[in-house]
């Protein structure tokens, strides 16, 4: 084997081993004009109905308001939990609340939602 070969597999082993802690690492969602966006820059919200952790936007609501969904493997990141819905699908919640995207807000960076029925909340951090 030349160095090079040896350099290449060494660094193929190294991405392998550090790729999986990095996708569990991030939290659901960051920071962005001061409100928390999805990954794809969608525009997070919670529902005042929602306590305890636990959702109350079901059927037509959670087709209107999708729950940020969070997979069975996910945990617990900082003011990030993971609370199982009515339908045994997980959702994330930020600070106990349960969160929501808005299906009128289409493209990245809108928040037609904030204020819907003055029960629906942009979140900021």
């Amino acid at each position: 084997m030349t160095y090079s070969t040896i350099s290449w597999k060494t660094l193929l082993v190294s991405a392998a081993l550090t790729l999986p802690g990095l996708a569990f690492a991030a939290d659901p969602a960051m920071t962005k004009d001061g409100m928390l966006v999805d990954h794809k820059g969608m525009t997070l919200y919670t529902f005042d109905k929602d306590a305890d952790g636990k959702s109350v936007c079901k059927d037509q609501c959670a087709t209107n308001w999708p729950p940020l969904k969070a997979e069975s493997t996910d945990t617990k990141s900082g003011d990030w939990t993971v609370i199982t819905r009515d339908d045994q699908t997980s959702q994330w919640a930020y600070k106990g609340k349960p969160v929501y995207t808005y299906k009128e807000d289409t493209k990245a960076g809108d928040k037609t939602g904030d204020g819907k029925g003055s029960v629906w909340h942009i979140i900021k951090p």
